[in-house]
């Protein structure tokens, strides 16, 4: 029973990979995912086409960052690994470089509460993470900092990361995170976006814990 579960989990994973790929929120090996499982996480390859993987390419890691593949996994895999551990409501992480979100860390710039949905983040902003090096620990920590109280973050001139307690809500975080933010963009363009206050955004954090997937998933835990 846990074999056919972990290959359904492999196989979500790549599903993932491919509907990023669709709607345009991730292209070619850019961006990477990973699902908690069996005390560590599964999590994509270094490098490999998502239209080339296959069930059996997707990497288990412990904890501990070890591994037994023939594959390496994600060059991010720390800041995967690191969400994990410290936030134990994360069942998944998206990481990708879509072109909106990747334009605004690129100016390093927050995206703030010009429309309601932002409360799917968790709070009245979407940071951006300072700049460190792709790969590294201190990456990791940056992301963890800009993750605090959130669901989802920009990282400055690299893209997005996005968390959810499951991998379709982690999946739909992704994506709204980045319509927002192609909003966000038009809307500068025409004028100056009002900002709602946090009052407003709060209320609306509230009613977003019984909204669409959570309601479907605290029905089926």
């Amino acid at each position: 029973m846990e074999k056919r579960g972990e290959f359904a989990v492999r196989l979500a994973i790549i599903e993932g990979c491919l509907s990023l790929a669709r709607l345009g929120v991730n292209q070619g090996t850019a961006g990477n995912i990973s699902v908690r499982w069996n005390g560590g996480l599964l999590i994509t390859p270094s490098g490999l086409p998502y239209d080339e993987m296959g069930a059996d390419d997707i990497v288990f890691m412990a904890m501990d960052g070890s591994y037994r593949h023939p594959l390496a996994p994600s060059s991010e895999w720390r800041f995967h690994r690191d969400i994990l551990a410290s936030r134990p409501e994360v069942g998944a992480v998206v990481h990708a470089h879509p072109v909106f979100c990747t334009a605004f860390a690129m100016c390093r710039m927050e995206i703030p509460a010009v429309h309601y949905m932002i409360a799917a983040a968790g709070g009245p902003t979407i940071r951006c993470a300072r700049y460190e090096s792709y790969g590294t620990p201190e990456l990791s920590e940056a992301a963890l900092e800009a993750l605090e109280g959130r669901a989802c973050a920009l990282l400055a001139n690299h893209g997005m990361i996005a968390t959810g307690p499951t991998l379709a809500e982690a999946l739909w975080l992704a994506v709204e995170t980045e319509t927002l933010a192609r909003q966000y963009a038009a809307a500068l363009q025409i004028g100056a976006p009002v900002i709602l206050d946090d009052a407003e955004i709060a209320r609306t954090v509230e009613k977003f814990k019984d909204y669409g997937l959570r309601r479907r998933s605290s029905r089926d835990s």
